[in-house]
């Protein structure tokens, strides 16, 4: 069955699939349909503790009316789902329905802490004695984890960002007596009452946590860049556009942006409300954070005041790929990210990254995920 925890050794596969996010389960249901085998042809290791990817960590207050951007997975309608039930439990639950409608072999809670070179003889003989190539890119991939050794062939690699949150060196952030935390760690507006937050991030998650907290406590917003909303719905050209900006930085080695960094904000009801409210009134990034607040260089002053008292600072400051797993591959270019075509590796075509840059939206994680079996089956022959 999914789920099931077993004692592992060494494993032999064709293909490992690590992570069962959107992107991972898209991948797993399309290399069952290409003929691999559940546990024999494939599998899919993943750290959390049940199904539902990063979901399954969101806040409590994320409910499905106030979530956006959740896809079908590939196969399996979503179901309706009660818009006052919270995104964790929902999205969890569907994603369970899915690991078990198509018997996808999800091994988990299993950590993997290393992607490297097999070496020679290091697996088990075929029954003739002779060692199981790899691809033409190579032999294979032991994909070691914290319950045991996987050979492969392959690697498709769904881990995502929710692991990896981006904590901003700033001056002074050690000296700070108040509470700081990231987005990934937030719970309940609720939490912060009495006290006053200062959100530092310009994406998505700041805007949802400031209209939340704001409606208990006295906030301030801080950003880098001046916030750009988009009043209209985005059409499919300049959807398009901007997945293909994110895939250009792919290509040419550098670390992905996302892709609402290059649409900017949705203008929601709830937007347009706290727009009018001033919760959503910006200032520039803070020079220094001080013992008891934050303080701006003479230069921001005004907008911004010379120093702000703060109980809370709240970082949605954003994620980064999950990567340090594949570190001794060194698939990293000099510009710091990986050269990509589409979801393949150019500079080794054994792994596949899927979620990963432009494929890091809900439906480009599904179309990544097909494209990546489609590539593994011209280069593996299965």
């Amino acid at each position: 069955m999914p789920g099931r925890r077993r004692e592992l050794g060494a494993v032999r596969v064709d293909v490992v699939v690590v992570g069962a996010g959107q992107a991972g389960l898209s991948a797993a249901y399309h290399l069952g349909r290409a003929g691999l085998a559940p546990y024999t042809g494939f599998v899919v290791l993943d750290d959390a503790p049940g199904p539902g990817g990063a979901w399954q960590h969101r806040w409590d207050s994320l409910t499905m009316a106030r979530a956006h951007g959740l896809s079908a997975l590939p196969g399996l309608p979503i179901p309706r789902l009660d818009p006052d039930e919270r995104a964790s439990v929902a999205v969890s639950a569907y994603f369970a329905d899915h690991e078990r409608a198509f018997g996808l072999p999800v091994e988990r809670p299993v950590r993997v802490v290393s992607v490297r070179e097999a070496e020679p003889g290091e697996a088990d003989a075929d029954d003739d004695g002779a060692p199981t190539p790899g691809g033409p890119h190579g032999g294979l991939l032991a994909v070691e984890a914290d319950r045991g050794t996987w050979f492969t062939r392959a690697v498709v690699n769904a881990t995502g960002t929710w692991r990896k949150p981006f904590w901003p060196a700033y001056p002074g952030r050690a000296a700070f007596r108040g509470r700081q935390l990231h987005v990934r760690d937030f719970r309940t507006a609720a939490d912060f009452t009495g006290q006053h937050v200062v959100v530092v991030g310009g994406g998505t998650s700041a805007v949802q946590l400031l209209l939340q907290i704001a409606a208990v406590t006295s906030t301030t917003w801080v950003t880098r860049r001046p916030p750009a909303f988009v009043h209209a719905e985005l059409d499919e050209d300049a959807r398009r556009d901007a997945v293909a900006e994110v895939d250009a930085r792919t290509r040419a080695g550098l670390p992905p942006q996302s892709v609402v960094s290059v649409t900017g904000l949705p203008m929601t009801p709830e937007t347009r409300t706290g727009l009018a409210g001033g919760v959503l009134d910006r200032l520039p990034m803070f020079e220094r954070i001080v013992p008891d607040g934050v303080t701006w260089a003479p230069r921001d002053v005004p907008p911004a005041p010379e120093h702000l008292a703060a109980d809370v600072l709240l970082w949605a400051t954003g994620f980064r790929p999950g990567l340090d797993h594949l570190a001794p591959l060194r698939l990293r270019a000099r510009g710091g990210g990986i050269v990509m075509d589409g979801p393949q590796v150019v500079a080794d075509a054994r792994i596949q990254l899927v979620g990963y840059g432009p494929s890091a939206s809900v439906v480009g994680a599904n179309r990544s995920g097909r494209q990546a079996v489609r590539n593994l089956r011209r280069l593996l022959d299965f």
